[in-house]
């Protein structure tokens, strides 16, 4: 039997659970529950000389000088500078602090204004009192934090040490409303549709299952919002939205948690038009919110102002490859053929096995996108790509879509909505059979992915645009972040016995 050795931090923990318990034993409670608090600690250095305040917050700097102390307190607001002395508090107040209180304690303070002789506001203090012992030490101040491991599974020590952390989530929360404001300033309903569904239907993505033991069912967390939010607008909601959790079975990289955030929204009388448009008028008003107009992203500098740079595939298609994009399609399939001999031409490197669609996206991305670092709205897919979107009038290999991508990266994807139910029977039934032969499953009956949903567009569905925005993913690009472990608190992570290999 092997013996974990005894560190320092063990040492200093349990030095201080005898010191709390030596407190509590003298009739003085290390965690009292209640604390008095007038000010918050930024608040406090609006205040003119002489103002009598109380307020609480983290030790964070302590510089004892014999009889007097300077100290800085810090809570959500800020931090504001203690001047502690032996004569204002008295003597044994003042030995107790000097013996029980350390950095990382939460105190809590009363006392007046006064500027220093270097022109900082700070609180004279009459009263300190211990509020919380921590029993851990900080993380070393200076240097910070700086252990991504660390960081990411210690998410309180990654803030208490990094107050550029916490802004960073600040500039999270402003971004989310104001994409609640600006839609429900446009008359949008903020509405919410199950998490746990019989299917996750709405997207091709591998989901979370479980088991409801009562119903006897099993059940899929959702991957997708867009079949519950189009019932509710063949029920005669116009204008609806949902931000809330995905979950997606898949894997993790600088882009993908499997568990993210994700905004939908649905208008009827809408198209892919009037979705570009309201795209634009959600990001610049979040990159408002956070007073951002540029940003430096992946290294590139990205103008955040609207209007877009709008890029229509057919358009550079030929501008870039000298040919007709219709050259390498065939109605809701692609012609293999030219459109392996145009990737060839350009370098572009394939097997057999890869589906058209793989040759689309990388002749899409590494030539059509090169050169667009800002936002760019790319319309007029091909169908062979975007199956559950309306065909484009008078050209059936084309659908009226975009996608919105920045430094090569998508940011958001919109349709006008298909309201056809006898098409989206056929794409659905498609759909499944080709996720049915990727699971070596019997394709010719495989089930569709929500035969409900076909029943409810059967009573009719207005003309409809729809959208969905990567929450994480914009919050990544207006903060300036290049994973997505930096803006999500609690990131999906490998657990340490499996990197272990336990």
């Amino acid at each position: 039997m092997t013996t974990k050795p005894v560190t320092a931090l063990d040492g200093i923990i349990a030095q201080r659970y005898t010191e709390a318990e030596e407190l509590k034993a003298a009739g003085i409670n290390p965690y009292p529950n209640h604390c008095e608090k007038t000010h918050a600690c930024a608040e406090t250095k609006e205040l003119p000389e002489e103002t009598e305040v109380s307020t609480a917050g983290r030790l964070v700097q302590l510089r004892l000088m014999g009889k007097a102390a300077f100290a800085h307190i810090r809570d959500f607001s800020g931090k504001v500078q203690l001047y502690i002395a032996k004569d204002n508090l008295g003597e044994e107040a003042y030995t107790f602090f000097k013996k029980h209180m350390a950095v990382g304690d939460f105190v809590g303070v009363k006392g007046h204004m006064f500027v220093t002789k270097t022109g900082e506001k700070t609180i004279k203090a009459s009263s300190l009192d211990l509020i919380s012992k921590a029993i851990r030490p900080m993380p070393e101040k200076f240097h910070g934090l700086q252990d991504t491991e660390v960081r990411f599974r210690k998410r309180h020590l990654d803030l208490i040490a990094n107050e550029d952390v916490k802004d960073i989530f600040v500039k999270r929360a402003k971004i989310i409303s104001s994409i609640r404001r600006t839609l429900e300033d446009k008359g949008y309903l903020e509405v919410e549709t199950p998490i746990l569904t019989p299917d996750s239907g709405g997207a091709v993505a591998r989901p979370f299952q479980t088991y409801h033991n009562a119903l006897k069912m099993p059940l899929r967390l959702r991957i997708a919002l867009e079949l519950y939010h189009k019932r509710l607008i063949v029920g005669g909601f116009d204008r609806i939205y949902e931000i809330g959790h995905m979950f997606r079975n898949e894997g993790i990289d600088t882009t993908h948690n499997p568990e993210f955030t994700m905004m939908e929204l649905y208008q009827a009388y809408g198209d892919v038009n009037t979705m570009a448009d309201l795209f634009e008028e959600i990001v610049g008003n979040a990159a408002k919110a956070i007073g951002v107009e540029k940003v430096m992203y992946r290294g590139q500098e990205i103008n955040l102002v609207p209007p877009f740079k709008r890029l229509y595939i057919p358009e550079a298609w030929k501008e870039t490859f000298g040919q007709d994009i219709h050259e390498v399609l065939d109605g809701r399939q692609f012609k293999r053929e030219p459109l392996a001999k145009l990737a060839k031409e350009q370098g572009i490197s394939f097997s057999a096995a890869d589906p058209d669609s793989k040759l689309f996206d990388e002749l899409f991305e590494t030539k059509l996108l090169a050169g667009f670092n800002c936002p760019v709205i790319a319309l007029d897919y091909p169908t062979a790509v975007s199956p559950f979107s309306k065909t484009k009038p008078g050209d059936p290999e084309l659908v009226e879509r975009f996608e919105a991508f920045v430094c090569g990266g998508e940011l958001g994807n919109a349709y006008t909505e298909l309201n056809d139910p006898a098409d989206q029977f056929q794409r659905l039934k498609d759909q499944a059979a080709a996720k049915a032969k990727a699971q070596g499953e019997d394709a010719e009956n495989a089930d569709i992915l929500d035969g409900d949903y076909i029943e409810a567009l059967e009573s009719g569905m207005p003309p409809t645009g729809g959208m969905g925005i990567g929450i994480d993913r914009l919050v990544m690009l207006l903060t300036g972040q290049d994973s997505i472990r930096e803006i999500i608190f609690f990131p999906t992570l490998k657990s340490l016995s499996t990197e272990k290999g336990g």
